[in-house]
């Protein structure tokens, strides 16, 4: 028996497969599929037959003339991809010649998927005025720059002409936004809208982005990226009207990461009914105020479903996860702030959890965790233990709380003095502490939480503490 007496529909699914896991954890697709129409003249005819159940492309990334390719295969969308390594930019003035006559080309409207990275700012002021113009077919486009965190990549007024109306992905990295308001309140077919490394200047204001969201009505992914604090502008003491909201139906995937203020602003504008991942990351601030995340948590059916909570302390953050036990639900809350001072990283979580975050109140399960990357540096700062009480104020139904070592020195002090009033207060319902450390660390805060066990004992809410291994 061979492979040739196979139907040619399973053929087709096989060939599928092969496709798929061969250009998994690429940089962008491959001519994978060149391989299977050199095998035999059926397979040839098979692959070419199915162009779109195999999503077939061409590959093109400047090593020859973008006509020499086109004439060896049949027509088919074109994948372009201009990514120069450090070590090939001196030597590849033909392949960036290549790349930019692609896009002039007659075969631009050819071009479906548009990957640039890596690039120098000669070469990206080239690709962007061959790129004047509007590409019928783009349904994919990322510009992206990693040579410095520093860099900055500038985006012509008449970038895409200043229409995109098949663009379904957006991802830029690095660039600066003015010009892009255009391409973006054009683009009402986004699907994924990525904007990562957002400069400190040059940056979408929070209006021009809600405009630009408004006609969005397909968009399921939306991830906002700042480069600091400073990508924001002194607030105003002006009192404006509230402002008009609008719904994203489609809306699914929200991550942030900013100043609170911008997502306030941005929030006070939408909708999101069928948001089910979130996840939010705040640069430090010595006073939240986030009314408006509130209510969307709040207001969010999938959001009320969370089975237990998990802070992890970080070198340079801490993050609050809410998670679930349901296998066949994806979804998600993180709210992390970018911090690297312990005290500021717990107080900072206490405030928000304190007054944010109401659906915490309900879940019965907290496990607190050091990084397994941690620096044991990152506990010799003086930190006021208390700090890690006020914290554990919001969880008032936590049955069952998890610590590793390091952390369960901190709760552990903060809790092992009988004599405080509010012995009961913190943690109401708590019945187990599980500590995950060494044997003798265990021992230890065992022993120095007996008078606390003991007052709980005589206060009539036992509580046990027994070891974990995480």
């Amino acid at each position: 028996m061979t492979i040739d007496i196979l139907p040619d529909d399973v053929l087709v699914e096989i060939f599928d497969f092969y496709i798929i896991v061969d250009d998994r954890g690429s940089y962008a697709p491959l001519n994978t599929w060149h391989a299977l129409v050199h095998v035999c003249r059926r397979w040839r005819y098979l692959v070419f037959a199915s162009p779109r159940r195999l999503n077939l492309r061409l590959v093109y990334h400047g090593h020859r003339p973008i006509s020499e390719v086109l004439d060896t295969w049949p027509v088919l969308p074109i994948t372009l991809i201009s990514r120069l390594e450090s070590s090939e930019l001196p030597k590849s003035d033909q392949r960036r010649d290549n790349l930019v006559a692609a896009l002039e080309s007659e075969h631009y409207n050819r071009i479906s998927e548009i990957h640039i990275s890596e690039t120098t700012s000669s070469h990206w002021e080239r690709l962007a005025a061959a790129m004047k113009k509007p590409f019928p077919n783009l349904t994919y486009l990322d510009v992206s720059l990693y040579f410095s965190r520093f860099s900055v990549l500038v985006l012509p007024d008449s970038f895409l002409g200043g229409s995109a109306p098949r663009l379904r992905t957006l991802k830029l990295t690095g660039v600066r936004f003015p010009s892009m308001q255009k391409p973006l309140s054009s683009a009402n077919g986004l699907v994924k809208l990525t904007l990562l490394n957002i400069p400190d200047y040059g940056y979408i204001s929070f209006d021009a982005m809600a405009t630009a969201l408004k006609v969005m009505t397909r968009l399921e992914s939306l991830h906002l990226d700042f480069r600091s604090a400073l990508s924001f502008p002194e607030p105003t003491n002006q009192h404006l009207p509230p402002p008009m909201r609008f719904v994203l139906p489609a809306l699914t995937e929200l991550i942030f990461r900013g100043v609170y203020p911008y997502l306030e602003d941005l929030l006070a504008r939408i909708d999101a009914p069928l948001l089910y991942r979130l996840r939010i990351t705040f640069f430090k601030d010595p006073n939240f105020d986030v009314p408006e995340l509130r209510r969307l948590v709040g207001h969010t059916e999938d959001f009320k479903a969370f089975d237990y909570a998990v802070v992890s302390v970080f070198n340079y953050s801490i993050m609050l996860d809410l998670k679930t036990e349901a296998v066949d639900h994806l979804r998600w809350l993180a709210i992390e702030i970018a911090c690297k001072e312990l005290d500021l990283q717990v107080s900072s979580l206490a405030q928000l959890c304190s007054s944010s975050f109401s659906l915490i109140s309900t879940l019965e399960e907290l496990k607190i965790v050091e990084s397994d990357y941690l620096s044991s540096s990152h506990w010799k700062c003086d930190t006021d233990d208390t700090r890690w009480v006020e914290l554990l104020d919001s969880f008032t139904a936590v049955k069952n709380l998890y610590l590793t070592d390091e952390v369960a020195r901190r709760v552990c002090g903060a809790l092992r003095d009988p004599s405080r009033e509010r012995v009961t207060e913190v943690l109401p319902s708590l019945r187990n502490v599980f500590v995950n450390g060494s044997r003798s660390s265990f021992e230890h805060i065992e022993e120095a939480m007996r008078p606390f066990v003991a007052a709980r004992q005589l206060s009539g809410h036992p509580l046990a503490i027994s070891h974990w291994r995480r």
